[in-house]
């Protein structure tokens, strides 16, 4: 589960529903100051995570003349089912829910961001769509690897799946809440309720797909989409050094957040801003990337280039 640490929010961050032709979905959207001359950015959150999860961001990237979107899928937090009679939630599912909240937003192609398995959503998105560059500007992937997580993290899926038909919710958050890290009572709060808003169908289903993740890496290398890998460290779920493997095979802007940890939005946000904001200038011409000292930020490291990559790389 993400962790949060505070829940405050820049006063110009709006609580929105918005109507797609795929169902109502729960996102905050703020504004860019002084017009949004930085594009439009989409965040996806991780398993068990919330739009709140970028929290910490939201100022920032605004302050940086980008307008933000951050969202809450189907089956999580406070878009629930989204409307859905059947809900199904199956990763080409709820990537097709993001094609659709792009297309509500109507801003035009945006820079979309995949936080943990919001990446794996994010990259199911642009191949389904192969890059469609009417829909996105870039793609960043936030600490996902290419593919299966970790013998540790597997173990806790498994465990997940073993109770999740047979448990309620409310019983199992004493198990899956994290004690280790003192956390403020409103957040504790929040925490609480937002885990108890998951649908078990969806918390079933993602865990499910963690557990049998394949690696997409060779097919997003051949799309001409500008993409960054963005490695918190350390981290237990995708082990860094295949993180930066990942990069390097997509010939990708690389950018490693010391001290990260598995949430770089939360525990690292300034020079997360600072290597999403300097990303997506270079990556104005949608078809490539500048060089990769225009991704560089404090405290982080990068590989030696950032290289346009065509179709046919």
């Amino acid at each position: 589960m993400s962790q949060l640490l505070s829940l405050e929010a820049p006063e110009r961050a709006r609580p929105v529903r918005l109507r797609t032709r795929r169902g109502v979905f729960a996102a905050l959207d703020v504004p860019a100051l002084g017009g949004a001359g930085g594009g439009t950015a989409l965040l996806v959150p991780g398993f068990m995570g919330s739009k709140e999860d970028f929290l910490p961001l939201l100022a920032g990237l605004s302050e940086g003349g980008v307008r933000v979107l951050a969202v809450d899928g189907r089956g999580q937090c406070e878009t629930g089912d989204g409307g859905a009679s059947e809900p199904s939630y199956g990763r080409g599912e709820l990537a097709k829910d993001l094609v659709a909240v792009v297309e509500a937003i109507g801003a035009g192609a945006v820079h979309l961001v995949g936080h943990s398995y919001g990446g794996s959503l994010a990259r199911a998105a642009v191949l389904d769509t192969e890059g469609d560059p009417e829909l996105w500007a870039s793609v960043t992937l936030m600490n996902f690897g290419p593919a299966g997580v970790s013998q540790g993290q597997q173990e806790r899926l498994r465990l997940l799946l073993s109770v999740v038909d047979s448990m309620s919710l409310a019983d199992m958050w004493p198990f899956v809440r994290n004690d280790d890290v003192a956390t403020p009572p409103d957040v504790a709060d929040f925490l609480e309720k937002r885990w108890l808003s998951n649908t078990p169908g969806q918390l079933a289903a993602v865990a499910q797909q963690m557990l049998n993740e394949t690696d997409d890496t060779g097919r997003l290398a051949r799309l001409s989409l500008p993409t960054c890998v963005i490695s918190g460290t350390p981290d237990e779920t995708w082990a860094p050094e295949g993180v930066e493997k990942m990069a390097r095979e997509l010939g990708a802007a690389f950018v490693r957040i010391e001290g990260g940890g598995h949430s770089p939005n939360v525990h690292r946000p300034d020079e997360t801003v600072s290597a999403l904001l300097e990303f997506w200038l270079s990556c104005a011409d949608a078809d490539s990337c500048a060089d990769a000292d225009s991704c560089a930020a404090a405290d982080v490291r990068k590989l030696p280039a950032c290289q346009p990559r065509s179709s046919s790389a």
